[in-house]
């Protein structure tokens, strides 16, 4: 493209030596002379600011590292209309193996189709502009199902398409760095499936802003970052009246690391069935199964947990055994086997808001089960590290509770996100406060934290 710039180029999509993004300015960024373009790229990793230059902002970005300022002539914008529809959606002809027929089924009709798979490589994360004005309300009111994932789509845009669709009950906004910003009044009324996924933006204050959808029956928030969830309007025991209709949650892929997690999904009216795969508690490792059982135990309504049915003699044996391996602990509480002499303390009630409860199902530990006790405990599972970076001033230290069977490679999985940094360029390493000095390098992404002798307390080091 020439130096010339015209009017319309603001919202237009380009692409440069690759990457692409959307013109959010043109003209002149003084001091120094001649056009510009501002451009927010789908790839914040790409840019180096938010819209602003030397303290006057040009145009705003999403995220804080998703603008760049590009001269006109380094940009292409495009091939024609017929051009670009030929090249993203029309086979051309190509190796034998691409043409070859397929059989697929469409109801109850066999049908053949050629190159699909050629097809679907094409196609992926358009780019949405929607038009000025009010919305269409009512427009698509028979539409029940809307995938908009990987589009750009803001949330203040996901409400005002809404509105087209009166009758809609599943939405897909999966990996659109999308920020819930406030909250649906006239939309979204009759959405029973929300597909949040990859939205990395995401925090449990903006889930209260969706948590009153009186449909709402699937949830999906997998590789979001979420590590807690409270429902404030409830206390110990008593249910909340958000989510009122939530029968399936599904958090895989998060930073679940605490077991008050569960414990508020317990105050969940509806809550039917869980999958929480791949989170720090929830490893597959030798582990997995005394894990399953403590959800089990935690979560009293839960029918199902990671696609597998919960049958009523492993939800007796969950609670049985967890009554067990914490009736020390509740006893050195306040517990006693008289109702009438029990004073627990408000600790412990927060941290096993269940136990009363098993105890009147199946009554009070007594002294002779405590004593058989075997030796696990929740709090002997996590370790308690301090996590520091010794090159990078500006970053604080964060403590942090992390499983002992986490191995090195998770843990630079979970900075990675944490950071924005790539795993490639992380260099960890720890220290103890009994040796200070002494760095033990943590070099085998395959082995485990507890693999390489850290304990409690100690400086897990971050280096990049």
């Amino acid at each position: 493209m020439s130096d010339t710039l015209t009017p319309d180029v603001i919202g237009r999509r380009v692409e440069v030596n690759g990457e692409h993004a959307t013109v959010r300015f043109a003209g002149v960024v003084p001091p120094v002379a001649g056009p510009w373009l501002g451009v927010e790229w789908d790839n914040p990793e790409r840019g180096k600011h938010d819209g602003s230059h030397e303290g006057t902002v040009y145009f705003k970005c999403r995220h804080p590292t998703g603008g760049s300022f590009i001269r006109p002539n380094k940009v292409n914008f495009g091939t024609d209309f017929l051009t670009a529809i030929k090249n993203r959606y029309v086979l051309e002809d190509g190796p034998e193996e691409d043409r070859k027929e397929q059989i697929v089924t469409l109801g109850n009709k066999p049908v053949e189709t050629v190159g699909f798979d050629s097809l679907m490589k094409q196609q992926s994360e358009n780019k949405l502009k929607f038009p000025s004005g009010s919305a269409l309300t009512g427009t698509f009111s028979a539409l029940k199902v809307l995938v908009l994932n990987q589009t750009g789509i803001t949330w203040a845009e996901v409400l005002w398409c809404a509105a087209w669709c009166p009758g809609l009950e599943e939405l897909y906004l999966e990996s659109n760095n999308i920020v819930i910003s406030e909250r649906p009044t006239d939309v979204l009324q009759t959405v029973k499936l929300l597909d949040l996924s990859s939205n990395q933006l995401i925090d449990e204050n903006q889930l209260y802003l969706i948590a009153h959808l009186p449909r709402l029956e699937q949830l999906i928030l997998s590789d979001v970052g979420i590590s807690s969830i409270h429902f404030p309007d409830a206390g110990i025991g008593c249910k909340t009246s958000m989510f009122p209709s939530l029968q399936y949650l599904v958090v895989n892929d998060n930073q679940i690391s605490q077991w008050s997690f569960f414990n508020e999904l317990d105050k969940l009216p509806s809550l039917r069935a869980l999958s929480c795969l791949r989170n720090p508690l929830t490893k597959e490792d030798k582990e997995a199964n005394m894990t399953r059982q403590l959800i089990i135990a935690s979560i009293g309504q839960l029918k199902t947990l990671n696609k597998c049915e919960i049958l009523p003699k492993e939800r007796r044996t969950a609670e049985l055994d967890y009554r067990k391996a914490f009736g020390n602990e509740w006893k050195q509480a306040g517990g006693h086997q008289d109702p009438d002499k029990n004073r627990l303390s408000e600790e412990f009630l927060r941290a096993h808001p269940r136990y009363q409860f098993l105890c009147l199902k199946y009554g009070a530990p007594e002294d002779w089960e405590l004593k058989t006790q075997q030796p696990f405990m929740l709090k002997n599972q996590l370790l308690t590290l301090k996590i520091k970076y010794p090159d990078q001033l500006d970053q604080k230290v964060l403590e942090k509770q992390l499983p002992g069977s986490m191995t090195i490679q998770k843990v630079k999985g979970w900075l990675s996100r944490l950071l924005k940094v790539p795993v490639s360029d992380l260099l960890l390493s720890y220290e103890s406060p009994k040796e200070p000095g002494i760095e033990i390098k943590l070099e085998n992404d395959l082995q485990s934290l507890r693999f390489y002798s850290v304990e409690n307390e100690d400086c897990l080091l971050v280096r990049w």
